[in-house]
């Protein structure tokens, strides 16, 4: 076999060294461009932040899952799973957290979450849902006079819910729309009455829906239906509680107890 000559040798063992640099680098920006690593890196955040929600009973894992949440967000914003869960978790936030600008802070996010996953999937209850929730929140924050303002747009997402799926979140929208008319001073559109009504209704989808109980037991107080008041409150404490759903019911528990008091 005829040797090349050393100089000839040595360009060629150069030639050699480039082209595999070159196969390397392009083999490496190959796999950057096909492997699906915000997909993955997505659905890891989601079932990380479901863990922490899972342990919401402590306010920390509930900031947790928020934070984590966000990150997912961040990643995917078409993601419509992550849209409403941010505003579900968030919801859930606003509504333990203890210093007021942290909880309009959660709120806020939460409506700008909801509002995303209703524009990713308007044919679908959960955006509309956890929208209207943290309107809600938002507006018992902010005091009744900018609750006011945010009352049609908060019945219009619940009622988009009660039209797609009236039975979601075991009639929630049903609680939600009650909580409005049991809430709400008389003056600015209250109304204890249908408070009631719709909060019947709701029970029809949440026979083990603690907190809708526990409202239509204060509705049943509030138009001096005592003996309701007390079968309502006397059933949420008899319940099996879902332990998806543990921290949920134990402040139903609690409001149960409560109300009972006062009934005694």
């Amino acid at each position: 076999m005829k040797l090349l000559p050393p100089f000839c040798r040595k360009a060629f063992l150069l030639t050699l060294v480039t082209c595999a640099c070159l196969a390397a680098s392009c083999s490496r920006g190959q796999v950057k461009q096909e492997a699906p690593a915000d997909q993955v890196n997505v659905q890891e955040l989601v079932a990380q932040a479901d863990k922490y929600y899972a342990s919401r009973d402590s306010i920390e894992n509930a900031r947790e899952a928020v934070a984590v949440m966000r990150r997912a967000r961040m990643s995917d914003y078409s993601n419509y799973e992550v849209a409403w869960k941010l505003s579900s978790y968030d919801y859930y936030l606003g509504e333990h957290e203890s210093d007021e600008k942290a909880k309009l802070d959660a709120f806020r996010e939460g409506i700008a979450a909801g509002e995303a996953a209703v524009r990713l999937a308007p044919d679908k209850p959960d955006g509309h849902f956890w929208l209207g929730a943290n309107r809600g929140g938002r507006a018992q924050v902010q005091g009744p006079l900018y609750a006011l303002s945010d009352v049609p747009d908060i019945r219009r997402e619940m009622e988009t819910v009660i039209k797609l799926d009236e039975g979601y979140q075991d009639g929630s929208a049903y609680l939600a729309l009650g909580e409005i008319d049991l809430d709400l001073p008389e003056l600015m559109g209250g109304d204890h009455k249908r408070a009631v009504e719709e909060l019947e209704k709701g029970l029809r989808f949440g026979e083990d829906n603690a907190m809708l109980r526990l409202r239509l037991a204060e509705a049943y107080y509030e138009v001096k239906r005592k003996e309701d008041a007390r079968a309502q409150a006397q059933a949420i404490l008899k319940m099996k509680p879902d332990p998806e759903y543990m921290p949920e019911y134990r402040e139903a528990a609690d409001g149960a107890r409560q109300l009972l008091k006062k009934l005694d």
